[in-house]
This record gives structure tokens, sequence and C-alpha cells, in this order.
């Protein structure tokens, strides 16, 4: 039994959702991790991780569509307004979404169904600097 971590930045540039899912097998590949659970957390809580449709980019459109829908950015209906209009919006959708996805690593291969891989969702309008931990536990 091992454990491994693995720190991937990421610059986001606005809404939208930041595929990461190749960077992730490289490293599981890179480190020749065989077996085990792999945890992948967010530390921000204006952004999320997601396990999502890969194949149609309107999958992508209209899931933000939906949640600006679901969260709109009108200062009038937030307290919460320091860092702009985008603000209370985006810990609402980090909220309703996830901060940590564990998944399972099978003979070196990362268990995720063929049209699905992993997305930063992030939900603020202006650049950000975004950390995705890994943490692998197995053999």
């Amino acid at each position: 039994m091992n454990q491994e971590f693995f720190n991937l930045t990421i610059h986001t540039n606005g809404q939208k959702l930041y595929k990461f899912t190749n960077d992730t097998i490289k490293w599981i590949e890179k480190r020749n991790l065989k077996k085990g659970l792999l945890n992948i957390s967010i530390q921000h809580t204006s952004a999320s991780l997601i396990v999502q449709e890969n194949a149609d980019s309107d999958v992508q459109k209209d899931l933000i569509n939906f949640f600006d829908k679901l969260a709109p950015m009108n200062d009038k209906l937030y307290f919460h307004t320091t860092e702009g209009k985008d603000d209370m919006p985006a810990h609402i959708k980090s909220a309703l979404t996830n901060n940590n996805i564990s998944l399972s690593i099978k003979d070196g291969n990362l268990l995720l169904g063929t049209w699905q891989g992993l997305y930063l969702f992030e939900h603020r309008i202006e650049k950000q600097k975004r950390t995705i931990i890994h943490h692998f536990i197995g053999d």
C-alpha cells in the first residue's frame, strides 16, 4: 500500500468547464499506479469538480446556462458581493456541485465511462489560478 500526491494547476479564463482528464491519466501512467482509490479535490469555494459528458460541447453550454439561471449574477439578490457580481453566485454553484471526486483505478486504468471526462467547473468570470489535488491510495 502506498500513497501518492499530485497538484495540478489550471489557469482559467472565465466561466466554463476545463477538462483535465488527460492530465490525470498521464500522472497515473507516469507513477505506474495499478489499483486503488484516487481522490481528487479542489481547494476553492468558487469553482468545483464534475464528471461530465466529454463528447458534445453543447452539454457544457447547457450546464453553464442552467447554473446561471439557478444562481443569477444580480447584486440585489445577495448580501455577499465583496468580489463582484459573480461572487455569491459562484459560491452557490460550488455548493451545488462537488469539491472532490473519488474514482477507482484498476489495472492501471482510471475507471471512467466511455463518454465521461473530468472537469474543473469555473464559476467566476475573471481569470483564476486553481489547484486540483490528486491523492492516490493503493498499489
